[in-house]
């Protein structure tokens, strides 16, 4: 199962909100995938990780 958890943890250390998540170009649409824990593709993962000056491991975990 994905779970997205790891990426509010780190935009909270961060300090980013998701309204500066909209600023930079991630939809309504992606949030509420990432809220629901639902799939998202490769090139947004690129973007949050972008944004966030992070790695996959900090936006994203996969669980049995």
């Amino acid at each position: 199962m994905i779970d997205y958890s790891p990426l509010w943890e780190t935009m909270r250390q961060r300090h980013v909100t998701q309204y500066q998540l909209l600023q930079q170009g991630i939809d309504n649409k992606t949030l509420d995938a990432l809220k629901k824990n639902k799939n998202i593709t490769l090139l947004t993962l690129e973007k949050l990780c972008s944004i966030l000056g992070c790695t996959p491991n900090d936006v994203v975990v996969f669980q049995k």
